[in-house]
């Protein structure tokens, strides 16, 4: 297949929506046993909007590979959940009031509850994970877990303001990427097409995971305020260096406030900070942030030569193109 045909986004996720409803049924299926108002916390989390990249990676990937349907919906639906799991725990952890625009669960209840609730969706997603009868898919499926919190919990107590490319990609890898990585292989996994090809949709999920935050970075910078639920440059007012920062710092080592990033590791004053976000935003940074993400999405793409040429080829080209530049 024509690989310099771009497909619509829209048409991509019309292609999946049949599956993503039945991924969604599958995942209210689980709660039905649930206390009331943990079932309530899955509607409002369900219908709060989101595009369902990660779980519509897997199923592209498997309908490519010709995977048991309803193994790949089970797998979408704990992939779905994990992410919905963390995000959850993020919002608690930051104090965000807002995601896209709509309130958060733990705007509305206490952070006790809000945590088990987090902890309760983590629990459905291993079991409905379980449930593909693939060892190797629910070993994964951990490992990955074990990334994402890793890094939370070393992220909460890392230094606050700590440059350097190495720290941040290693952040957003276990943030992000790993959980791309996961729902792009494991969709090989249960295919059981073969090491060489689950080792190259490995490299295609974290390759793309990459360049999915990066995006999210620069959002920070560029994003409607009122959309976000958060200031600009919310990210390094909580002393998180993202990639346009580092550019910056990279690019500019005698800023003034750069060094003082450098030698006392935060910045104090939120003069300081406030103008220093609008530098970031004027300068090129936020361009040279795109051409690193857009590289991060030429390998992922190439990873994917090992596919055969299908319409779900061509859509996982396609959508991972479209994510890269988003504007929310």
């Amino acid at each position: 297949m024509d690989q310099s045909v771009i497909i619509n986004t829209s048409t991509i996720f019309d292609y999946v929506r049949p599956d993503l409803l039945k991924m969604e049924d599958l995942i209210r299926q689980q709660m039905k046993e649930s206390y009331v108002d943990l079932t309530n916390a899955l509607e409002l989390l369900l219908s709060s909007g989101g595009k369902r990249v990660r779980p519509t990676i897997t199923i592209l990937v498997g309908k490519c590979l010709k995977a048991d349907y309803h193994r790949i919906i089970t797998m979408a639906g704990s992939i779905e959940l994990l992410h919905t799991a963390t995000l959850v725990h993020d919002d608690l952890i930051d104090g965000s009031l807002l995601r896209r625009g709509s309130p958060t669960l733990n705007s509305k209840w206490s952070a006790g509850a809000t945590v088990l609730t987090g902890d309760y969706l983590f629990a459905t997603a291993a079991r409905l994970s379980s449930e593909t009868a693939s060892i190797e898919a629910l070993k994964l499926f951990s490992q990955t877990l074990q990334t994402i919190v890793n890094g939370e919990v070393r992220q909460m107590f890392s230094p606050r303001c700590l440059p350097g490319r190495e720290e941040y990609y290693k952040r957003i890898y276990a943030k992000t990427a790993s959980l791309f990585e996961t729902s792009a292989a494991v969709a090989g996994i249960i295919s059981e097409a073969g090491k060489e090809t689950v080792q190259a949709l490995s490299t295609f999920g974290r390759e793309i995971g990459m360049a999915f935050q990066i995006a999210d970075d620069i959002l920070d910078f560029t994003g409607d305020e009122s959309v976000m639920g958060k200031p600009k440059g919310s990210d390094l007012r909580q002393g998180l260096i993202t990639l346009p920062t580092q550019i910056f710092i990279e690019d500019n080592p005698h800023h003034p406030v750069v060094e003082k990033i450098t030698t006392s590791g935060c910045i104090s004053e939120s003069e300081d900070i406030k103008g220093f976000i609008q530098e970031i935003i004027d300068r090129n940074t936020i361009e040279k942030s795109y051409s690193i993400a857009d590289e991060f999405i030429e390998r992922g793409i190439n990873a994917l030569e090992i596919l055969p040429n299908t319409i779900e080829k061509q859509m996982l080209i396609s959508l991972v193109q479209s994510q890269a530049r988003r504007n929310f």
